[in-house]
């Protein structure tokens, strides 16, 4: 069976340019419908297909003002949910809504892809009936509302190099949103209580002793990688006694992680008694553990100490359950298990979703598991589900009539993501899981896809 959608027909635009309507302004010559659709009622003349405006400074100013007033809401909508235990959901509804408008105004590989869905996208009245775009289009086509002079940075999926890589374009703006979506649920999950830096500004963070190792290479030698953004932006946003990226990129264009620098961290932290943040893909974790067991190291790492892991193994070695990998991580590196956390996330999305939920604050000085020796591995059975924060929701549906499945069921993940501000909000994954009551429980990739993420970089 073929669990993967494709996207229909989507016909490129050379021509376009994002100062006016687009394509759909020969269909809806300065409608009601586009002035509601941008903040602030700015409305932007149609004209006919492929006959662009000349740039103007007007029309200049007039799309620097949408942009910047959109960037300004959803991180508005971004603070306001970060908080929260229950979502806003007539918020995030309308909100949804009139980004989808804006989306269509301003995209027009998807505004063709929606026009091919629906008969007349703009009565769209639900969120969950937005048209969610199959993650395998960002490989053919811009899925983008930004016009090409103002994409400063691109993040490629990390599949095989065999295959076209999706490319997520973004701005400053949209790395804004990008990187309050991740921070806000990052500090929320694995380092509650630190504060973070907000837009360049200082960090009156007081938890200065935790260190920050990173099984991933810089963003000099992987500029194109969302997870080492993710991982560079983390460690520069929060107050960290120092930051190490331990992987190179070879000639092959995998990377390789440095297990011998690793081991003299990890005896630092053991021995001086700072914290140690300590972040990787599920196959550099597997790189690492290997190395230890080579030498037969076990480590007691400080009270505070966590781990996240991510991303999967995509038949490149050997495959380990993620109760496996969490167990030796924990007897390797003198943690509880309850410091471990997973995150799903993918260069097409701009938030992230994780497992589980650190309690503690990494100054903690509590007594734990790890302060007794080496803590009991008992292998959890309990399902973890993901979530994702209050400004993205998630569906499970079926690949057969794309409905959404009943709770305990399989199917594909669906994301609608607000951070995504400007390129698509709704993206439907490759990815197949168990719906849950409260997430999603992931179970891997459907049938027929290429493997991808960002473990299969590690070889």
């Amino acid at each position: 069976m073929h669990w993967g959608l494709r996207a229909p027909s989507l016909r490129k635009t050379p021509q376009f340019t994002n100062t006016h309507a687009g394509q759909l302004g020969a269909r809806r010559s300065a409608s009601p419908l586009l002035a509601s659709s941008l903040p602030g009622g700015i409305l932007f003349v149609a004209v006919a297909e492929n006959q662009p405006l000349p740039m103007t400074e007007q029309n200049r100013l007039s799309e620097h003002q949408v942009q910047a007033e959109w960037t300004e809401r959803i991180l508005e909508f971004i603070g306001k949910e970060s908080g929260r235990d229950v979502p806003n959901e007539t918020e995030f509804t309308a909100l949804s809504l009139e980004l989808f408008r804006f989306q269509l105004d301003f995209n027009p590989a998807y505004a063709a892809f929606c026009r091919a869905r629906l008969n007349n996208p703009f009565r769209v009245q639900d969120w969950k009936d937005i048209p969610p775009i199959p993650t395998s289009a960002f490989k053919e086509f811009e899925l983008s509302c930004l016009p090409a002079r103002e994409r400063s940075r691109v993040f490629h999926s990390s599949g095989t190099t065999a295959h076209r890589p999706s490319r997520h374009f973004h701005s400053k703006r949209s790395l804004r949103v990008y990187e309050r979506s991740l921070l806000s649920w990052f500090g929320r999950h694995l380092l509650p209580g630190m504060a973070f830096r907000v837009d360049g500004s200082d960090s009156t963070d007081e938890h200065g002793s935790m260190r920050l190792m990173a099984l991933v290479p810089s963003s000099q030698e992987a500029p194109h990688s969302s997870l080492v953004h993710m991982f560079e932006n983390v460690s520069q946003s929060f107050a960290f006694a120092s930051r190490d990226f331990l992987a190179h990129v070879d000639g092959a264009g995998d990377w390789q992680v440095d297990c011998i620098r690793a081991v003299e961290i990890l005896e630092q932290c053991e021995q001086q008694g700072n914290p140690l943040l300590l972040l990787g893909t599920a196959f550099s974790f597997v790189h690492l553990l290997d190395h230890l067991a080579r030498l037969d190291r076990k480590f007691e790492l400080p009270p505070g100490s966590r781990v996240m892991e991510t991303g999967g193994y995509k038949g490149r070695s050997r495959v380990l359950q993620k109760s496996a990998l969490h167990e030796l991580m924990a007897s390797r590196f003198g943690l509880s298990e309850s410091n471990i956390v997973s995150e799903y996330g993918m260069s097409e999305l701009s938030s992230q979703a994780y497992d589980r939920r650190i309690m503690n604050s990494p100054s903690s000085s509590a007594p734990g598991p790890a302060t007794l020796g080496r803590p009991e591995r008992e292998v959890d059975l309990r399902p973890r589900p993901f979530r994702f924060p209050p400004w993205a929701r998630v569906r499970i549906i079926s690949p057969e009539t794309s409905l959404e499945v009943e709770v305990g069921k399989v199917g594909l993940i669906v994301v609608h993501d607000l951070a995504n501000t400007f390129s698509v909000a709704a993206i439907q994954t490759e990815d197949l899981a168990v719906r849950r009551s409260d997430g999603f429980e992931l179970v891997g990739r459907a049938e027929q896809v290429e493997p991808r993420g960002c473990s299969l970089m590690l070889s």
